[in-house]
């Protein structure tokens, strides 16, 4: 029975993990369907195809050549290393010692650690310089006021758990003694494996198993800690991407209740009440957006996929000029209400109990949303397909057409747009006197 104890414990350990990272899931499918259903089936061969080249291909990653390809070398790097968790979860259930050397024979099997070793080294190269990014050079951009406290912390706490995860399998390749000897795939452990030429066999092979350990304990660890992060756009930017904004940038929608209303106004042979009374859809309860519920569910996974890089938000001409607006903080802000709406259903068994907040003016203020220009360099700017425009402008939306609190200049032009027919305040009668001036 001892013998099969760490098997045990370590079924024990990855059943937990595992475990809390389903309920995390179903956490957040539960709080990005409380948005409002949006039909994404069209185009599924675009989808697919901008899915392939934005989140796995990395394509807006590289509009920043320095900082892209050291992206791409953390996140193949990461993936690629984390492949052997595979290997490690099954010697870790059966009690074996690198399961695949045997079927897949000391060339492969080397060719493929030996990959992973440079992998874990240019992963730390990456780490070390995106780290000095953040804390030595600070760039413009991760000093943002949104990015104090737990943003900036998070940022360097991803960092570090690369670092100790690639650390841990490194030494745990150059303290397994039966690999060394190996001489095949130890490409960089070899090197490290001189640092212990002086340890006895027995203390080789704890510092080998607490490596072992750690380094799947740690991954277990990660996995979870995703949910709290930033770093959750790891899984959900292929989602996102896949349901990404097909149409225009320059294109709006349309409310159908209003745009029914026009086209009857416009229609002189439309019979009002006869078209109340066959219209069988319920109008829409609100106009616009005040709070995370009134988004649909795309904005919703929009705000949890937000990598908080900050690119949108170093491209807003509004933000350039001093304005108030950073398009990162509305994405942060939405997915910190919908947080907070998440933990009241927790605490009620499912139900909403109103908590006198809302994202608009609670998170959101005015003076943010309309100091955007909606000129769309935000959304072209974000390397997985995020949208924080189609947000501003629902919230736009609710002020205007729920509040009437449009800025006084807005207002002017809408009345002169109603009476006049045209922004300016000067009477249709008069409109060709331009015309007659010498």
């Amino acid at each position: 029975m001892m013998n099969y104890l760490p098997n045990l414990i370590f079924a024990v350990i990855l059943v937990l993990g595992i475990g809390v990272f389903a309920r995390n899931v179903q956490r957040l499918i539960r709080n990005i369907r409380l948005g409002k259903k949006v039909d994404a089936s069209d185009n599924k061969a675009q989808r697919w195809k901008n899915m392939a080249k934005i989140a796995l291909g990395q394509s807006k990653m590289v509009v920043r050549p320095i900082a892209g390809l050291l992206h791409i070398v953390v996140y193949v790097g990461f993936v690629i290393i984390n492949i052997e968790v595979l290997e490690i979860i099954l010697d870790g259930l059966f009690g074996t010692h690198r399961m695949f050397l045997e079927p897949l024979g000391p060339a492969v099997y080397g060719f493929l650690i030996g990959s992973f070793e440079i992998l874990a080294v240019l992963v730390l190269v990456a780490v070390v310089f995106f780290w000095l990014r953040r804390n030595a050079i600070k760039l413009k951009r991760f000093l943002s006021a949104e990015m104090t406290g737990w943003p900036k912390n998070d940022g360097n706490i991803i960092l570090y758990f690369e670092v100790v995860l690639m650390c841990l399998f490194l030494t745990m390749n150059a303290t397994d003694m039966a690999f060394q000897e190996l001489g095949s795939g130890n490409v960089v452990s070899q090197y490290i494996a001189g640092w212990f030429s002086g340890v006895d066999e027995n203390t080789l092979h704890i510092i080998e198993r607490s490596a072992w350990w750690l380094h799947i304990i740690g991954i277990l660890i990660f996995l979870n800690y995703l949910y709290f992060s930033k770093h959750l756009h790891i899984l959900l930017a292929f989602p996102n991407t896949y349901y990404g904004r097909l149409k225009p940038k320059g294109e709006f929608n349309n409310l159908e209740a209003v745009t029914k209303e026009v086209m009857m106004m416009m229609d002189p042979n439309a019979d009002p009440f006869a078209a109340s009374v066959d219209d069988n859809e319920d109008e829409p309860e609100k106009f616009g957006a005040s709070d995370v519920m009134d988004l649909n569910s795309i904005q919703l996974l929009n705000a949890y996929t937000c990598t908080e890089c900050g690119r949108c938000t170093s491209e807003c001409p509004a933000n350039q000029t001093g304005k108030k607006l950073s398009p990162r903080k509305i994405m942060m802000d939405t997915r910190d209400r919908l947080e907070e709406v998440g933990k009241i259903l927790d605490s009620n068994k499912g139900e909403f109990v109103d908590d006198g907040k809302q994202l608009l003016g609670d998170y959101v203020s005015h003076e943010e949303l309309w100091a955007c220009t909606s000129c769309n360099a935000c959304v072209e700017a974000c390397p997985v397909s995020i949208d924080p425009l189609s947000i501003i402008m629902e919230m736009r939306r609710y002020l205007v057409m729920e509040q009437s609190a449009a800025p006084m200049e807005l207002n002017n032009m809408m009345t002169n747009i109603e009476n006049n027919g045209a922004p300016w305040p000067y009477n249709q009668m008069d409109r060709l006197n331009w015309a007659n001036e010498k």
